[in-house]
């Protein structure tokens, strides 16, 4: 009889997800669990019923929005002729990333227990909700959620625990590693590997990186699509920038490579310092010669070797993502002196997690993680597996490519803090981008991707609410309908924008004021408007909401006569939902109707696309 197994699908558009689904794979192992661990969309939602025991891992993203992997596995759980019976005799738990932050706090995983259960699965353990604004983060809910888990697997099977919900025999650390490293003489290589002279092969070396990780990268995302080089660099304020960039590589954003309203997702450039620091500090030959198989794929794919510099920097975020718990925990088996070893068990104990925590609240980096510990020297097999992966970050895209053929511009806040012991910190992106120079003509690989704001049509009116670095989506549009109405009529236009300080950080003033001039775009003659709130340049705060109300009278008239399609882009977990309030006050009074009515119109708009909604933390 073969032995059960529990399936782990995780959801992640992050890499929280993948990280809680890991620790539940590995602490599965360790209760000699038979486990398969796979990425939602490896896994055919059509095929639910043969499961017997599954556990998800799913985050929220957005506005309630789950991560782009589970998009396709959701529209098939979604279908009406799933009865009450499909999923008969298949046993689930689900645990929830998300952000209490927001409204939709954890939406996608209370819909889909929902969901699981009307199809006839029966929940092995409650939802467990990780929460980001807790001081453990997710951690915090996961450990308990687990322990319970493993009772309750056992207490309705004991045959998936065979040796009961609390045994971690110590499972062998080489047997988990995912990769085995192969290294090559340069002399066998003779002239393969020609210097990066163009974009072309720079793209490939990004690709070939991608495919060897231990990382979800996925073939279609592997490659970059594009590579830009910064023309010009607009400081707008103090920590905000404008970014013109140019294609220099093929499959430029010309020919409609990106509609106003997507996003643009950079690689960073890691420090070269801090990349050579890693190295060294690792015992690394950075000339050599590397091939990474991972061992769920066997050896059947021949690649191409890829200089081991070249894959530290392309795909190891060793300068400024923090490590993982289970990071000190492998980093334990390979300490040489007693007391750094004790040290990193302490930290791994229960009785270490809040020692642990306020290390971590550092924010360290693994090469400052390393530094600390100098007696560590980890194998670069486990390195490849445990250092966090270098990641795109979003920008939203602040032009049209109808008014700016083969250019990017995207608008660019630095990212700083300090932590608790006052070491400031910034954002490897950010600060990346606004310190580029356009005379030494940097390559920036990126990736074009569909946002929460579509393309809207030039002959529906907008009602456009962004406040901060929130207009930068708003730019294209307004850039994009300026250019059409070049052509033809277009719709009029509502926005409603928002800073502190008019001196200070009005981004993009005269581009706003131009197009609220007579016959423009945003004027009122057009039937438009534009609006402005300076929270900060009286004695009361007035925001963007405060500025709706007092120009209830227009908003009704878009909104109810012309049928007005709603985008609202800011940076403040709070917005969105001030917004949706003042959009209810407003119908409420100007359309004579009661909250409940007005509420429940304006959730029917989101759901038919008519309000749509981009926002992050």
């Amino acid at each position: 009889m073969e032995k059960k197994k529990l399936l782990i699908l995780y959801a992640s558009q992050t890499g929280n997800a993948i990280d809680a689904a890991e620790i539940l794979q590995r602490e599965a192992t360790r209760r000699c669990c038979r486990v398969t661990l796979l990425s939602i969309d490896q896994f055919d939602a059509n095929h639910l019923p043969n499961e017997e025991n599954i556990v998800f891992v799913v985050s929220t993203t957005g506005q309630g929005e789950p991560p782009d992997s589970m998009k396709t596995f959701w529209t098939i759980l979604s279908r009406k002729d799933l009865g009450p019976d499909w999923l008969k005799g298949v046993h689930y738990a689900v645990f929830g990333l998300g952000d209490s932050g927001y409204k939709t706090y954890n939406y996608v995983a209370k819909k889909l227990d929902k969901k699981l259960s009307c199809c006839g699965a029966v929940a092995i353990v409650q939802t467990g909700l990780g929460d980001d604004q807790k001081p453990l983060g997710y951690e915090g809910a996961l450990d308990p959620w687990m322990s319970s888990l493993w009772k309750s697997l056992y207490q309705y099977d004991p045959n998936l625990l065979p040796k009961g919900p609390d045994f971690t025999g110590n499972a062998s650390l080489i047997d988990q590693l995912k990769a085995q490293v192969t290294y090559h003489e340069l002399d066998d290589l003779h002239s393969e590997f020609p210097a990066i002279t163009d974009m072309e092969y720079l793209k490939n070396q990004i690709e070939r990186a991608h495919l060897m990780s231990t990382n979800s990268f996925s073939k279609k995302k592997a490659r970059p699509h594009c590579i830009l080089q910064v023309i010009n660099n607009n400081p707008l304020c103090k920590d905000v920038h404008q970014l013109e960039c140019e294609a220099v590589s093929s499959l430029s954003p010309q020919s409609g490579m990106y509609d106003v309203g997507d996003v643009l997702a950079v690689l960073p450039e890691q420090s070269p310092a801090a990349v050579d620091a890693f190295i060294k500090r690792c015992n690394l030959n950075p000339e050599s010669y590397i091939t990474i198989h991972l061992k769920n794929q066997g050896h059947d794919a021949v690649k191409p070797p890829i200089r081991l510099k070249s894959f530290i920097k392309f795909t190891m975020d060793v300068a400024s993502a923090s490590p993982r718990r289970y990071f000190f925990e492998v980093m334990s088996f390979f300490a040489s002196t007693q007391s750094e070893k004790e040290k990193l068990q302490y930290f791994i104990s229960a009785e270490g997690r809040d020692a642990l925590h306020n290390y971590q609240k550092e924010q360290k980096s693994v090469l400052e993680v390393l530094e600390d510990f100098p007696s560590v020297q980890v194998p670069f097999e486990w390195l490849i597996q445990l250092v966090p992966p270098l990641k795109t970050r979003a920008f939203s895209i602040s032009s049209s490519c109808l008014a700016h053929p083969n250019q990017v511009h995207i608008t660019v806040k630095v990212v700083s803090w300090r932590t608790p012991s006052s070491k400031k910190r910034v954002g490897l992106c950010s600060s990346w981008l606004a310190g580029l120079d356009p005379q030494h003509k940097v390559a920036i690989p990126v990736w074009f991707k569909k946002g929460s704001l579509p393309s809207p049509d030039r002959l529906v009116p907008l009602i456009l609410i962004g406040p901060g670095t929130g207009c930068a989506p708003f730019r294209g549009f307004l850039e994009e309908r300026k250019y059409l109405s070049s052509f033809g009529a277009t719709a009029p236009v509502l926005f409603f924008f928002g800073c502190r300080n008019e001196d200070d950080d009005f981004l993009y003033k005269n581009f706003w004021l131009s197009l609220s001039e007579s016959s423009g775009i945003l004027s009122e003659d057009m039937g438009g408007g534009f609006y402005v709130a300076f929270s900060r340049d009286q004695r009361e705060k007035v925001y963007v909401q405060h500025k709706m109300r007092e120009q209830s009278a227009r908003v009704w008239k878009l909104l109810h006569d012309d049928e007005a399609t709603i985008y609202v882009a800011g940076s403040s977990i709070k917005m969105p939902s001030d917004v949706f309030s003042a959009f209810v006050d407003i119908m409420c009074k100007e359309g004579n109707m009661a909250k409940e009515v007005a509420t429940r119109l304006l959730e029917q708009m989101q759901e038919a696309g008519k309000y749509n909604v981009e926002s992050w933390s």
